[in-house]
């Protein structure tokens, strides 16, 4: 019989985990939070009242679900499998949902040291970026069992507009690689685009307004093409952050034995960008270092 969730921990503050704690709590449910830079776990008990604690292990001790959003597998391992990790705290019967963008493989690796304390598991990467995060509109793709995945279904929701299991164990990893994938070839084609028309002396607004209407039209387009123009990129989903996806991807493409020659195309422009001091920019700045390139 499964459990009923009025108690969470939530572990990794950054841009995406810090609107979705809050929109936890208020729903009036009992959020612990833990963050590696203590001030802003501070500030954001704060403003959303619930506890703040120094390790991931005091956080989720005595929570019914415990949620993870930090940067990347190590991060993961850390505050999961570390002495001070989440799992040291959490009790039979509970659940850890990891949210960070990670390896398919750490995700099998979760499931199992899970299954071996009796704790449910379920990988759930997020797509919608810092926007999506704050409006509770993001897409999550989860990878568990049909059981845990019902628990926390309805927890998830309060923050994802759309919550869907993919399959078992790191199917959800599986998926956001190919959302990435995807991103990639959809952000060079839209600054291609643009700086074929800028090239061609067009109204670049204007052949946005007219292309959107068919079949190029996309989320990218339809969202970022005004800072393109505007050569704006102090927002978005950071390069850096593509880069560590893109290469989770093809490190995974690699153990599929699948071919992914504009994702590596792609990733090798996104290394151009941080070289031109842009690690931090939008991902749609592909758009400068074709410009930038032009200009050589």
């Amino acid at each position: 019989m499964s459990q009923s969730i009025s108690t969470v921990a939530f572990i990794g503050l950054g841009v995406m985990g810090y609107p979705m704690a809050g929109h936890l709590a208020r729903q009036g449910l009992n959020v612990r939070v833990y963050n590696r830079t203590v001030a802003k776990a501070q500030a954001w008990s704060q403003e959303h009242g619930g506890s703040h604690h120094p390790t991931p292990r005091e956080a989720s001790e005595g929570a019914d679900l415990a949620l993870i959003c930090v940067g990347n597998d190590d991060d993961v391992r850390e505050v999961t499998i570390g002495p001070e990790g989440a799992l040291a705290g959490m009790a039979a019967g509970s659940l850890l949902v990891d949210h960070t963008t990670a390896s398919a493989g750490l995700a099998e690796a979760l499931d199992v040291a899970c299954r071996e304390r009796n704790i449910g598991f379920v990988d759930a990467p997020v797509s919608g970026g810092q926007q999506g995060a704050e409006n509770g509109a993001l897409t999550i793709m989860c990878g568990g069992s049909d059981a845990d995945f019902a628990r926390v279904k309805p927890l998830l929701t309060h923050y994802g507009k759309a919550v869907t299991l993919m399959g078992v164990a790191g199917s959800g990893q599986l998926t956001k690689m190919v959302n990435q994938i995807c991103i990639a070839g959809l952000v060079q084609g839209l600054a291609e685009g643009l700086h074929f028309a800028e090239q061609a002396g067009l109204d670049q607004q204007r052949v946005i307004e007219v292309i959107s209407k068919g079949a190029a039209g996309s989320w990218q387009m339809e969202n970022r093409h005004k800072t393109m123009i505007a050569d704006e990129y102090e927002h978005g989903f950071a390069v850096d952050w593509m880069r560590k996806d893109l290469g989770i991807c093809l490190d995974q493409a690699r153990q599929l034995q699948a071919r992914l020659p504009v994702t590596a195309l792609v990733d090798q422009f996104y290394a151009d960008v941080q070289t031109m001091g842009g690690g931090r920019w939008d991902t749609s700045s592909l758009l400068r270092r074709l410009r930038a390139v032009g200009k050589t």
